[in-house]
């Protein structure tokens, strides 16, 4: 069942898109929220009124490309999705490593400033390259994103990446 109202705050469900997000939260027996941010792109799914998860978009970063939002977050923790080198203005990747790492980092920035947390509340970054030749070069980039209390990390060589990217970076934020 749809609660109207939560906390005192009239809530809604806004965007046509969102109906899927919904129909899965009615069907798993939780309610579905748009907490009516200034920006409408914060969601929340809640079963027995606790939290469950929080969808967070940055209109900065670029839109998730498939079925996946670029973070979610739960119980204080931010998962951000694995983010390609791609400048969302201009739609375009970034050429070589040092730019790529770059702008897959600032995406990441992007979103975990969106959900409200900044670079030093990263806790776990996962690092895919398809080339570890490249790794100097991503790391010397890297250490300019983190330079206190820097997170964990894993660095992978796989063997392709999407769209023909050198990098993909993902992340987990607590506070």
């Amino acid at each position: 069942m749809i609660n109207s109202n939560l906390f005192g705050r009239q809530l809604s469900i806004l965007s046509i898109k969102f109906i899927s997000l919904w129909s899965a939260a009615v069907a798993k027996g939780c309610d579905f929220f748009d907490t009516h941010t200034a920006s409408n792109r914060e969601f929340l799914i809640l079963e027995n009124n606790k939290t469950m998860k929080k969808i967070i978009a940055s209109p900065l970063a670029p839109k998730a490309v498939g079925p996946y939002s670029q973070a979610v977050e739960s119980n204080g923790t931010l998962y951000v999705s694995g983010q390609l080198p791609i400048d969302a203005a201009t739609g375009k990747m970034a050429e070589g490593i040092e730019e790529q790492t770059r702008q897959s980092l600032t995406n990441i920035r992007y979103i975990v400033e969106e959900a409200g947390y900044t670079l030093a509340d990263v806790t776990k970054v996962t690092v895919l390259l398809d080339d570890i030749a490249d790794f100097a070069a991503m790391n010397g980039v890297y250490a300019t994103f983190f330079t206190e209390q820097m997170p964990a990390r894993v660095c992978y060589e796989v063997a392709k990446l999407p769209m023909g990217a050198k990098v993909e970076i993902d992340a987990t934020v607590t506070r």
